[in-house]
């Protein structure tokens, strides 16, 4: 059954979140969208991941009239201490700076959204600044998080009240009638936080999973990686304490992103993942929440070399492969507009019968 009531967060704890019970996707749903594509003049299966995909999406919205015409995207904003110690090629100013232009709609991401239909939401949930952005929702946690290489990035309240503020924007989405989110993030930084959590959450080693990010040379990105391989001895993570390692290395971002995940399966709304940092995002929500991953969609593999294999932990299937690296949501965004071009042969389909042929059958050994 559908969660329809908004759940109260008022004692932010770990404990709260392991009182969250996600229902399953509605499997007859499931079976009845891939017997309409069954049912379209076309090979079966003619339309191949896009099948099993809208499928997907009916089962969460737990319908069969598939309809994602109002969409946004969930830009999550934060900056990052561990910035401090030489990981990226920007300082967070620009974080502050770029956050601004999503306020007057000329980021990127921003322009993508508008070609297809989506409204971008940029959500302030950790800027390093006082500073209230127009334009910009106001969530701040904190002002950035701390330097990991120091002390624990943020507290633990600090995490699940940021994990909070996910699962809240998309009880706010849904109220507003949005049928399917996208997952954004920006701050200076996050490839850092993102692939020291990849690293525990996969125990995997810093090397295996940490990237250049938005440009490193190769003296930067062999000391992101000590610093990240340093902050994994410091703190003895391990991916059964998964708060625990958000806690010590990780991202406001990450943290509003794996609410919005959470957000996604309790209020049956579909959330298409974007590159490195939701991906990681995503696997947090689901270690903390088991049966999140069932309301996910993965957009594209990304250039980070965690991704494809954060993808693999969660059992999703990425469909764009063009290196993008970018963020801000918008290889999610490019996934939006495939998915609306798949739903046009879906919703305005043509029959076997309209085009007076045999329709083709399924045969079973």
């Amino acid at each position: 059954m559908e969660c329809s009531e908004k759940l109260v967060w008022n004692d932010y704890t770990r404990e709260s979140l392991k009182r969250i019970q996600i229902d399953a996707p509605d499997e007859d749903v499931r079976r009845k969208v891939l017997a309409n594509w069954d049912a379209v003049a076309k090979p079966l299966e003619g339309m191949g991941k896009f099948e099993t995909l809208t499928a997907q999406i009916g089962a969460v919205l737990g319908t069969d009239i598939i309809d994602i015409s109002q969409k946004a995207v969930l830009i999550l904003c934060a900056d990052n201490g561990i910035v401090e110690e030489g990981v990226s090629q920007s300082g967070q100013e620009v974080t502050a700076a770029v956050a601004k232009s999503m306020a007057k709609k000329q980021s990127a991401v921003c322009k993508m959204a508008k070609a297809v239909g989506a409204k971008t939401i940029p959500v302030d949930i950790g800027i390093n600044g006082e500073e209230r952005i127009p334009g910009v929702l106001d969530r701040k946690i904190r002002r950035g998080t701390r330097n990991f290489r120091n002390e624990p990035a943020m507290t633990e309240e600090e995490a699940v009240r940021a994990i909070s503020v996910g699962i809240d924007l998309v009880w706010e989405a849904k109220k507003e009638g949005y049928r399917i989110l996208a997952a954004g993030e920006l701050g200076i930084g996050n490839t850092t936080t993102s692939s020291a959590l990849a690293a525990v959450l996969l125990a995997c080693t810093a090397e295996e999973v940490t990237g250049r990010g938005a440009g490193l040379d190769d003296a930067g990105l062999l000391r992101k990686r000590q610093i990240i391989s340093e902050a994994l001895k410091t703190y003895e993570l391990n991916r059964t304490n998964p708060v625990g390692a958000l806690t010590a290395v990780g991202g406001l971002d990450i943290a509003g992103l794996a609410g919005v995940c959470i957000g996604g399966a309790l209020y049956h709304v579909p959330v298409v993942l974007d590159g490195l940092i939701s991906a990681v995002a995503a696997l947090l929500a689901e270690k903390i929440v088991p049966g999140t991953k069932a309301y996910l969609l993965a957009s594209h593999k990304g250039k980070e070399p965690a991704v494809e294999k954060l993808l693999k932990e969660l059992g999703l299937m990425p469909v764009i492969d063009a290196d993008m690296a970018l963020g801000e949501g918008t290889g999610a965004v490019m996934m939006l507009s495939l998915l609306e071009t798949a739903l046009q042969v879906y919703c305005d389909r043509t029959t076997f019968s309209d085009i007076r042929i045999e329709q083709y059958k399924r045969y079973t050994e």
